[in-house]
């Protein structure tokens, strides 16, 4: 590979530097983690790192997934590989096998088994900061796809810039910046380096929803709403408002529910007292407070009308909410959240 020249006096590049180098300010002397796919957004997210790490006394390496889906794959480890080395990041290669009968379709499973192999390396390695170079057209792809799918408004908050999952922190600087301005950016690196950015054929692929909208929708949005990337993020910047203000509400509705000390029970009378917009939403906080994935609305409101009309004391019929492996039920006027296995006969 040919070395770089004139490349970093670029204004696209200059554009890309400065949200990551806010970014590196904020983390001097740690070390970070490129989810590198080897595709144009995440092969400059490396790139552009590569020049700043320096500056910030920050040590860089890159890992790869490989989900053994496509026919390329062990290609475009060598391709990951060749560019790691040329930029002096340490690389790595983490290959998962993806769970195509999770329920979850190839999309969300192979996303199951991404950052359960995050996880993994983070462990390994004592790393907790990833960076990712999901962009503003990922942004907005996701919104629309989760407004399509019925997301209540934490869904159509969007991604976080900087979010934390199982005590790792994930790093996204790039979520205000245009995807087509790192394709302009790879190109003529590409013209200067001879280094080809992986081609995921199924980033385009109409089997798969987000394929789907690629081919299909998103040409005629760019044709009639030309703002509509940077008005769903705005969007999701007033969703993420709108989230904190509910959050806030349903603390203050929490304390006054007279919860048990290891809060897996409250008081069922009080919650009644509530308006029915500030039941549900208490109870979803519930929920998220007790580390349980978010069911379904449609069983949600199922819940909720039993505990609405179940005798306060649990007296005239068997409230018996299955979820995950636990159980939520009413005794003796308390909403109790039980292991399924440790409910008193």
């Amino acid at each position: 590979m040919k070395k770089i020249n004139t490349f970093w006096s670029n204004d696209k590049a200059s554009r890309l530097y400065k949200p990551l180098a806010e970014l590196f300010a904020t983390l001097r002397h740690q070390s970070l983690v490129i989810g590198f796919s080897g595709g144009a957004d995440s092969a400059m997210l490396a790139v552009c790192a590569s020049q700043l790490a320096k500056d910030y006394d920050i040590r860089l390496y890159a890992l790869h997934i490989h989900h053994g889906l496509m026919s390329n794959a062990d290609k475009w480890v060598e391709q990951c590989q060749q560019l790691c080395e040329h930029l002096a990041i340490p690389f790595s290669v983490s290959y998962v096998t993806v769970d195509k009968k999770s329920g979850l379709g190839i999309e969300g499973a192979a996303r199951e088994a991404r950052y359960q192999a995050f996880a993994d390396y983070a462990k390994a390695h004592q790393i907790s900061h990833f960076l990712l170079a999901h962009h503003l057209d990922d942004q907005a792809e996701t919104l629309l796809l989760r407004l399509l799918r019925g997301s209540g408004i934490k869904g159509m908050r969007g991604m976080s810039s900087i979010s934390k999952k199982d005590g790792l922190v994930f790093h996204r600087p790039w979520l205000g910046c245009e995807r087509q301005l790192i394709l302009d950016l790879a190109e003529e690196f590409a013209a200067q380096t001879g280094w080809q950015a992986v081609q995921d054929e199924s980033n385009y692929d109409t089997q798969y929803k987000r394929g789907a909208l690629r081919v299909t929708l998103s040409p005629a949005l760019n044709q009639y709403w030309p703002s509509w990337k940077q008005n769903l993020a705005r969007h999701a910047r007033l969703m993420d408002e709108a989230q904190a203000i509910m959050d806030d509400m349903a603390v203050l509705d929490f304390q006054h529910l007279s919860v048990s000390e290891d809060q897996h029970s409250f008081c069922l009378k009080a919650w009644r007292e509530l308006p029915p917009y500030r039941q549900s939403n208490v109870l979803r906080y519930w929920l998220a407070l007790l580390g349980l994935q978010m069911p379904t609305d449609k069983r949600l409101q199922q819940w909720l009308k039993q505990l609405r009309e179940v005798h306060q004391l649990g007296y005239d019929r068997e409230v018996k909410l299955e979820h995950e492996q636990w159980i939520i039920y009413v005794r003796k006027g308390k909403v109790i959240l039980s292991d399924n296995k440790k409910i008193a006969q």
